[in-house]
């Protein structure tokens, strides 16, 4: 503890990890500690199935029917990664992708008129789909032509639309979309939680259809990978790449102050000793002064013993209900998985149904999400407040937000990372050194 590092960091969710991954990489000197003897701080995942009902105080603990509580790894934030989005990109370029193994998601749904629909993965799907008529699909596929020779390089792919003036509104009323189609577009494959997007620039919704297109061109079933034994193996696996690179870790470990002098930060005090940093990065729960509440994130875990109607008895899958379905604000998702996962016993599926909060009655506001699982064995509720820093002196992380993906997670890592460097993220940054000292000899 006693010694001076470049880079004190507080917790190891997965912001944390990565974080502390990249600045061991390029050199510095770090020392990541964290309150719980887990690794995963809010992104963990909980394993025995006992450990969650103690987590949610049901005393009673799992029945016999829910099989060995160690085959059981329970996210407690539900998402997937996009297969061609940045933080694949980030496993790729630190080669952490050597210590996970993953699956591809088999299909993603969305909610229209109460039931659920498969979100065409193909082109034989789209023409079968009845999600729209056949009118529409042609227009449809016009526009999705559109977005795939767009390049905001090359006005001549353009068509008439100013990537940075032209409103998405414009963009849909310019192809002739009907509402359904626009919700579709906007939710299932620009995946917005929100329809604000509609009145601004299209060059990022554009850029969404696209890398969702992307995503699912390389593996064809859904653009959604995810990581057998849980997202927990994710912060892990970061961790082990900043040991690897002499990153020095303590689990178990409280923080009791955050030292500061001259209104910058300078160390951090544990247990009567003081470790000295040139910079800290933590997430909210460390310094909660020094955050502010920007909303509220419910998510109900269930435990099924059947996979979810209507889904093709896929083992996994995601389930998006557009906003305008249910006469909200936002969207409502599921991410379910299962046995096949090495995240249940065999037999079993988890699904987690979440939302952004906008009324005083939360889990009133998922029960659609909830009457599509039916009969669930065991449900378990979760509602967390949203925080974002409100102090440059300490580099402190966004709680995980009611998205299905890591995007958003991603660019509060590049956004840190650009504050405390001074300059932009570069994922060439990430990259392992060819001949370091740390190599792995044993791989």
């Amino acid at each position: 503890m006693d010694e001076e590092y470049d880079v004190i960091v507080l917790g190891t969710g997965l912001t944390e990890c990565i974080l502390s991954g990249i600045m061991s990489v390029n050199g510095k000197k770090v020392l990541h500690m964290d309150r719980n003897p887990y690794y995963g701080g809010e992104s963990s995942s909980i394993t025995p199935l006992e450990e969650l009902y103690k987590r949610f105080q049901l005393l009673e603990g799992p029945p016999e029917a829910m099989g060995r509580g160690r085959d059981w790894n329970v996210d407690l934030i539900p998402k997937f990664l996009m297969a061609n989005g940045q933080l694949v990109k980030m496993l790729l370029y630190t080669e952490v992708t050597r210590y996970l193994d993953f699956k591809v998601v088999e299909g993603s749904f969305v909610y229209k008129g109460g039931k659920i629909y498969k979100v065409p993965s193909t082109e034989t799907e789209a023409l079968a789909s009845n999600l729209m008529g056949m009118f529409e699909k042609r227009r449809f596929r016009k526009f999705l032509v559109f977005v795939a020779n767009f390049d905001e390089n090359d006005p001549k792919t353009f068509e008439g639309v100013d990537p940075q003036s032209t409103s998405m509104r414009d963009v849909y009323r310019k192809f002739d979309l009907g509402q359904d189609v626009i919700d579709f577009t906007g939710h299932a494959l620009a995946l917005y939680r929100t329809d604000d997007y509609l009145d601004q620039p299209c060059l990022e919704t554009i850029n969404r259809i696209k890398l969702y297109s992307e995503s699912l061109a390389r593996y064809g079933k859904s653009p959604y990978l995810y990581p057998l034994y849980g997202l927990g193996e994710l912060p892990q696996g970061f961790a082990r790449l900043s040991a690897i690179y002499g990153g020095t870790y303590m689990l178990n470990k409280p923080v009791d102050d955050i030292i500061m002098e001259n209104g910058k930060v300078v160390g951090v005090k544990s247990e009567g000793e003081v470790a000295r940093c040139k910079q800290l990065i933590c997430d909210p729960s460390y310094i909660p002064d020094r955050v502010r509440k920007a909303g509220q994130v419910i998510r109900i875990i269930c435990i099924l013993s059947h996979p979810i109607k209507n889904t093709n008895d896929a083992n996994s899958c995601q389930i998006i209900i557009p906003q305008n379905q249910v006469n909200r604000k936002s969207d409502i998702y599921v991410c379910m998985i299962s046995y096949a996962h090495n995240v249940a016993a065999q037999g079993k599926y988890i699904a987690i149904a979440s939302t952004t909060v906008e009324t005083a009655e939360p889990e009133k506001e998922v029960e659609p999400a909830l009457e599509l699982l039916e009969p669930i064995d065991q449900k378990f509720v979760a509602i967390s407040d949203l925080y974002e820093p409100i102090d440059d002196e300490v580099f402190c992380s966004c709680s995980y937000d009611a998205t299905t993906h890591f995007e958003t997670t991603c660019n509060d890592i590049k956004d840190i990372y650009k504050r405390m460097a001074g300059s932009a993220f570069d994922f060439e940054n990430m990259k392992r050194k060819q001949n370091d000292v740390f190599g792995e000899a044993d791989q």
